[in-house]
């Protein structure tokens, strides 16, 4: 594998970060970004949920000239919209089955809007508080529960969790112990920094109140259980300004399982120079090996329009700690072809990654292993097979 050496500034301003100094800025690479393809058709997908069970006697290996390059792991996916219809559960489950999702976590959106309010997404009413809540796992749960989906694996998350104000955590998992035993394996998507939340109502957590996750963080570990967390590494006037958040939650709790949504892009960060994004997220997994990148939401591809060999190199190396998501919110005017372009736009770096690493990320062994599930990726076809 052939790697780019960083310039020794771009390894400076790394240190810098990770050491926890905030207000770096890097330029945005030179050039206007190529238009983006168009999506894709549907390809059609043959392969069963049963036939990723390790039960399975002659599992079938996967050919990449003729089989989808889409994840079939959806790590990050919300059944239900900030406010308003969602889909319905059998209709998702027809979404699911036609583009080849066989896996899929339920993340509730831990942030509410206010029942009082008409409002359907936050972004359309700044002043409306969106607060953590409990109400869409509790449906999730529900949901999951009477509907039938024998075509797909639902791993339910808690997302009720206040991070700034951690206390009575550990109280609303017995909770959900209470009242769905053994159906919670994930929590998140939680936010440590989320800019676009701040003008509703949205309080990030501090150095302290980070501390205060231990008596829930330490529940979560001794269950397996990870935690997804967004986390903005920045804005486009200071790329870094949170990454001292993030690390310090690393540091802090460097025996939990912790997934690194989007690989801590948002829309108010779409000029980062990509040398020094791959640097800083090089970094993180090597000093965390219980760490994890979520490549979900098409933030990512849209700020860079196509993920260059620099990002191929990440992957690649870090085969086993990358994960597939959509981000997709299932509100209820949103079709199957909406869908379907989410899915595929933040699985078009599968196309470019090694046997080893397409299986890993796209075809869900991470996934399966990082859950512990009774489930494995097929090998991938050599020639000859």
């Amino acid at each position: 594998m052939t790697r780019k050496r960083l310039r020794p500034a771009a390894l400076a301003a790394c240190a810098l970060v990770l050491a926890g100094l905030p207000g770096l800025t890097a330029a945005a690479p030179a050039g206007a970004p190529p238009k983006p393809p168009p999506t894709p058709p549907v390809p059609t997908f043959k392969r069963s949920l049963a036939s990723f069970s390790k039960a399975n006697p002659s599992p079938q290996c996967f050919d990449r000239q003729s089989e989808p390059y889409t994840g079939v792991s959806d790590a990050h996916f919300h059944p239900r919209p900030f406010g308003g219809q969602a889909i319905e559960p059998t209709t998702l489950f027809q979404y699911f089955d036609k583009a080849g999702v066989r896996f899929v976590t339920y993340m509730g959106i831990g942030q509410s809007l206010d029942m009082k309010s008409d409002c359907t997404y936050y972004l359309n009413c700044p002043g409306v508080k969106a607060l953590p809540s409990i109400k869409n796992d509790f449906v999730n749960a529900q949901e999951v529960k009477v509907y039938p989906h024998d075509n797909v694996h639902i791993t339910l998350s808690m997302t009720f969790v206040d991070l700034a104000h951690p206390e009575g955590a550990v109280e609303t998992i017995k909770l959900y112990d209470r009242e769905f035993p053994g159906m919670f394996a994930w929590m998140g998507e939680a936010n440590v920094m989320k800019q676009a939340l701040l003008g509703n109502g949205f309080e990030p957590p501090t150095f302290e109140s980070i501390d205060r996750w231990a008596p829930f963080m330490k529940v979560l570990e001794q269950r397996g259980i990870p935690l997804t967390v967004h986390a903005d590494l920045g804005n486009d006037a200071e790329p870094t300004k949170f990454v001292p958040l993030m690390q310090h939650v690393l540091k802090t709790y460097p025996n939990n399982k912790i997934v690194w949504a989007h690989m801590g892009l948002s829309k108010e960060l779409t000029k980062m120079n990509p040398k020094l994004h791959v640097a800083i997220m090089r970094k993180a997994l090597d000093t965390y090996p219980n760490l994890m990148l979520d490549i979900s939401w098409d933030v990512i591809y849209n700020a860079y329009y196509q993920y260059g060999q620099d990002f191929i190199d990440l992957f690649n190396a870090y085969p086993t700690r990358i994960l597939n998501g959509s981000d997709f919110v299932a509100s209820a005017d949103k079709p199957f072809e909406q869908y379907w372009k989410e899915l595929e736009v933040t699985s078009r770096v599968n196309r470019r990654l090694n046997d080893e690493a397409f299986r890993q990320i796209a075809l869900g062994e991470n996934y399966f292993r990082l859950l512990n599930l009774d489930y494995v990726a097929p090998p991938v076809c050599r020639a000859g097979r």
